[in-house]
């Protein structure tokens, strides 16, 4: 599995232009270390939109699942610093995913990610899970690095701002991940996903900005 681990926690937010630079410094200069630390969390990537919205997309991978209702997450979770507190409070159209890596394709990440947001219809879940497996193949596909489907978990997948008991029919939703080498190889493989177009809410292309490992933190 080219993707570390098999849980992913995915967020996408939008920020006022007044507060883009604070936003920014606190993404690059805290929470991004903050996350990445918690036990069970592997890395982390930060993406800005280069066709897409919300802007600003981050990806944390997590070695199981589990790791995102863990007590540790938990704890973090309650336990925001001032810094983060300010900033999630300017999020704007906020997308918080919590998802099981349940196929993944390739070898490596991409300098750049193109992203399909699929609604499954009721009770057909096992039969587009197939339909998928058979697209998300990077082989032939020039520029694509790797491909992944992630699927929320409808209980767990709540944004942090606004009102997290207000109900999301979104809640459920899957992403397909395409980890690409250049924006231009984006569309042949997101081609490959047109026959979904039914069940397709969303789709953008975004450009790496910055990553993480947990062998990057000060030990």
């Amino acid at each position: 599995m080219p993707m570390a681990g098999k849980g992913m926690l995915l967020t996408s937010m939008n920020i006022d232009a007044s507060d883009e630079a604070e936003f920014n410094r606190w993404y690059d200069r805290e929470h991004l270390d903050e996350r990445v630390a918690i036990p069970g969390f592997l890395e982390a990537r930060r993406y800005v939109a280069h066709q897409g919205n919300p802007k600003y997309l981050s990806l944390y991978s997590t070695e199981s699942f589990e790791v995102l209702d863990s007590p540790a997450y938990r704890t973090a979770l309650a336990n925001q610093t001032a810094w983060s507190k300010a900033n999630i409070a300017r999020f704007k159209d906020m997308i918080r995913g919590v998802a099981r890596i349940t196929i993944s394709g390739g070898t490596g990440r991409g300098a750049v990610l193109g992203i399909i947001r699929l609604r499954p219809t009721a009770g057909a879940e096992d039969k587009l899970r197939a339909a998928l497996r058979e697209q998300l193949d990077p082989v032939k596909l020039d520029g694509i690095i790797s491909m992944h489907l992630l699927e929320n978990d409808p209980v767990l997948s709540k944004p942090l701002t606004d009102n997290p008991s207000a109900s999301d029919p979104g809640a459920g939703d899957w992403f397909v991940l395409i980890d690409a080498t250049d924006v231009d190889a984006v569309p042949a493989a997101a081609a490959r996903f047109a026959a979904f177009k039914s069940g397709t809410v969303s789709s953008g292309v975004y450009r790496l900005m910055w990553d993480l490992a947990k062998s990057d933190l000060a030990g």
